[in-house]
This record gives C-alpha cells, sequence and structure tokens, in this order.
C-alpha cells in the first residue's frame, strides 16, 4: 500500500508539473480574451476532455504500442527522461519549451479564425494548440506511459485517475485563471514555472536512470 501511495504522490507532482496549470493560465486567457464566457467555458472542458482521452489511450495502450514498434521500456524511459528534462530545463530558465507549447505563429493563426462557423472556429483553439501540445504534448505522453507501466493494474488506474483530477484541477484555473494571474503577477508566475521546471528535470532524469539500470541490469 505505500508503495501505491508513493507511485500516487509521484504522478501527481509530475503530472502537475508537466501541465502546470498556473503557468498556462496566461495562454489560455490569450487564446479565449476575445470570447464570450459561454464559449470560453465550452473551449475549456472540449480541450481538458480530449487530452484526457489521448493520455488515456496512451496509459492503456503503452505496453501494446511497445510490443508494435518492438520498444523496450528502458529504451522509452531514457527517451522520455530525456525529453521531460529538457521541457523542465526550458522551464527553469523561464521560458516555454517548444516541444510542448506552440510558437506565436501557432497561436495568431488559431485566434485569427473566422468566416460562417466562428464559434467552431473558436472552438477548434481546444485542439490545437490547447489539448496539443499544451495539455496532452509528447512530453505529458511520455510520462503517461513510463509511469502506467511500473507495476500492474492498480499503477495504470492510478495514472489514469491523478490525470483526470488535474484536468479538473487545471479546468477550474483556465475559469477562474483571470483573477488568479492579476492576484499572483508575472513574477509569481515566473517563479512557479521555474520550480515546477525543476521538478520536471529531476522528473526526468530519474525516468533516465531507471532506463539505464534496466537496459544494463544495473542492480
Amino acid at each position: 500500500m505505500d508503495g501505491l501511495w508513493l507511485h500516487l504522490g509521484t504522478v501527481f507532482m509530475g503530472f502537475f508539473a508537466i501541465m502546470n496549470p498556473i503557468a498556462n493560465v496566461p495562454i489560455f486567457l490569450g487564446l479565449t480574451s476575445e470570447e464570450d464566457e459561454q464559449t470560453t467555458k465550452a473551449i475549456a472542458f472540449r480541450a481538458l476532455l480530449l487530452a484526457f482521452i489521448i493520455i488515456t489511450v496512451f496509459a492503456l495502450m503503452g505496453q501494446f504500442i511497445f510490443t508494435l514498434f518492438g520498444i523496450s521500456l528502458s529504451a522509452f524511459r531514457i527517451t522520455g527522461g530525456f525529453l521531460v528534462f529538457l521541457i523542465g530545463f526550458h522551464m527553469l530558465q523561464g521560458n516555454n519549451s517548444s516541444v510542448h507549447h506552440p510558437d506565436s505563429a501557432q497561436v495568431e493563426e488559431s485566434k485569427a479564425k473566422s468566416g460562417d462557423t466562428q464559434r467552431e472556429a473558436a472552438l477548434s483553439i481546444a485542439v490545437s494548440p490547447l489539448a496539443l501540445p499544451i495539455l496532452a504534448g509528447p512530453g505529458t505522453i511520455a510520462t503517461a506511459m513510463s509511469f502506467s507501466a511500473v507495476g500492474g493494474v492498480a499503477e495504470m488506474l492510478i495514472t489514469i485517475g491523478t490525470f483526470g483530477a488535474l484536468c479538473v484541477v487545471t479546468y477550474l484555473f483556465f475559469i477562474f485563471g483571470g483573477r488568479l494571474v492579476n492576484y499572483l503577477g508575472s513574477a509569481a508566475l515566473g517563479a512557479i514555472t521555474r520550480m515546477m521546471g525543476l521538478i520536471l528535470a529531476v522528473i526526468g532524469t530519474q525516468m533516465a536512470i531507471e532506463g539505464i539500470k534496466g537496459a544494463f541490469a544495473i542492480g
């Protein structure tokens, strides 16, 4: 049981750091600044639902994907650990990693969509760039697959359930984000991003160490 609680804590901190709902609030507010309250809520809900589905699929089918492509868990942990470390390293410097966040051109393209299907175009922001790559980017997928591959069904369910809980938390951050940003200020948001980056870098390093141990059968 202690092992499951430790796994729960590790998964929660890993997902919270890589999703970073607090620091992602300004991005969400920027993408939805011209939308009404109802549309904003719909965008947040759709983005997080899609992110949850993506992560659930990869968490459940991780072993099948490994077998299909002839990938060992150790190799995935080494590569995934490096990827997570890279994202954390960029966050530690106060920057957004291009692996996990769209560039300014992508954001402007998403905001510029209009026409007869203006609402649907606005809702498409939920798919890209919100769900992919901000919420369920390569780093999040790698983290989910690595966590779910450790142990059995219980660890897999903990991974999926924890990500689902963080999706709910992120939704609340997005909806009430304006007040949060005004209260914290840019300096506090930067400090939070750097702290999450440090946690991510450490998690990525640990993933890589476990992968190296498994690859070379180090005791």
